[in-house]
């Protein structure tokens, strides 16, 4: 199938392209970002970045996209299918983030416990990490101990301080996700890292708001 890339990312309105990617699950290049909501139906989102709803209490995104690479979101998706079967889904608080704005959120706070330094970047910035949690089937998030971006040692999938439903969310949110391909991050329960997504190189494109 011949397809057209704009900024070196896949249209969200081609349904023959994405039934493509899925049942082939190599016809694009892992260079090629793709929209996240254009492969999927079954995510909740909750773009953090793109609201004042953070630590850095500004939005640095100027509208709430998640762009991934294709093998990132191929391993999403299968997790995702998995935790439904459980009556649960995924929610989205961060995909792809671009240099640019990890260079902007450096400005804001130039702390390395709380942001990447971006001459070294991030997975995020390379299309291989996501931050997440879970909703059940009413759309309410499972109790993880403590909220997204909560820079302290309750955030540690180490941390034994909590109660046994925080142990047993973090734990089915764990196991899963490195079903699938991932990796957690120690000190951010949140946090995802695609095997290998480290060997990626850094990328700074920057999505279309406007893009159909």
């Amino acid at each position: 199938m011949n397809c057209k890339t704009v900024n070196n990312t896949i249209p969200v309105s081609n349904p023959e392209l994405k039934a493509e990617i899925i049942s082939t699950k190599s016809i694009i290049s892992d260079t090629t970002f793709i929209s996240l909501r254009a492969m999927s139906a079954d995510f909740v989102y909750d773009m953090k970045y793109a609201t004042n709803d953070n630590f850095l209490k500004q939005a640095v995104y100027d509208c709430p996209e998640c762009y991934l690479r294709q093998k990132t979101i191929l391993s999403l998706i299968e997790a995702n299918k998995e935790f439904i079967t459980l009556g649960y889904r995924i929610k989205i608080f961060d995909c792809y983030r671009p240099l640019s704005i990890q260079k902007k959120m450096w400005q804001i706070v130039p702390n390395p416990i709380y942001v990447a330094d971006p001459a070294k970047g991030s997975i995020h910035n390379r299309g291989c990490a996501v931050d997440i949690t879970l909703v059940d089937s009413k759309g309410k998030e499972l109790d993880m101990g403590t909220s997204f971006d909560f820079f302290g040692e309750a955030s540690s999938h180490n941390y034994t301080n909590v109660s046994e439903e925080v142990k047993k969310n973090r734990k089915l949110l764990k196991e899963i996700m490195l079903k699938h391909n991932f990796k957690s991050f120690d000190s951010e329960w949140w946090h995802y890292n695609l095997n290998g997504g480290n060997l990626e190189k850094l990328a700074n494109f920057n999505w279309n708001c406007n893009q159909e």
